[in-house]
């Protein structure tokens, strides 16, 4: 594993975009706080860039630091669920720009999952994770599931964990200005 999360950190430090295992399914990821980067990802997903993505940290210190104001519910929601758990929060900050939605919000997931955690704390930053696949097609179980597209179209493809079939996307959550929330994908 460490050679693969050197391979991995080197390629991200250059811009480029990987393929990898998260805790959900496999993802594209890049350096989230890396707008042409970011760009790569919207043009091999062909996915309008008003569509943001998802973001993942490796600890509440890292969320804190690019949220303005993380709500008491999320650090509530956060202590509680077992499952992969993501949240859109308000006036995210330090991520590139194409990556936040109109409304300024990030939707951000604290990984727990050692590769994602060992590669987020070695590389200091957020992380960007969409599904593996074309925008519109369905999202792949597994490794082997992913379109030629995908592999092709990526810079660098981590050799860990391609026997592992993901179980689906992680729930989303958004918190409100009023504390309350709301389930957008369960």
């Amino acid at each position: 594993m460490k050679t693969e999360l050197q391979n991995t950190l080197n390629a991200l430090k250059k811009g480029n975009i990987i393929l990898y295992p998260t805790d959900t399914v496999w993802g594209i990821g890049c350096d989230a706080t890396n707008a042409n980067a970011v760009q790569k990802i919207y043009k091999l997903k062909q996915r309008d860039d008003s569509k943001s993505m998802i973001c993942l940290v490796n600890n509440l210190a890292m969320l804190e630091a690019h949220v303005t104001d993380v709500p008491k519910l999320a650090y509530t929601l956060l202590g509680q669920t077992k499952k992969p758990t993501t949240i859109i929060y308000n006036k995210p900050k330090g991520v590139a720009k194409n990556i936040i939605a109109a409304n300024n919000t990030l939707a951000i997931r604290l990984v727990k999952h050692q590769f994602c955690e060992q590669l987020i704390q070695q590389f200091g930053k957020p992380i960007v994770s969409t599904s593996a696949n074309i925008s519109g097609e369905s999202t792949p179980k597994s490794f082997k599931e992913i379109s030629n597209n995908i592999l092709m179209g990526v810079d660098y493809i981590v050799n860990l964990h391609r026997e592992n079939t993901g179980t689906k996307a992680s729930a989303i959550i958004k918190i409100n200005a009023d504390q309350s929330m709301d389930i957008i994908r369960e």
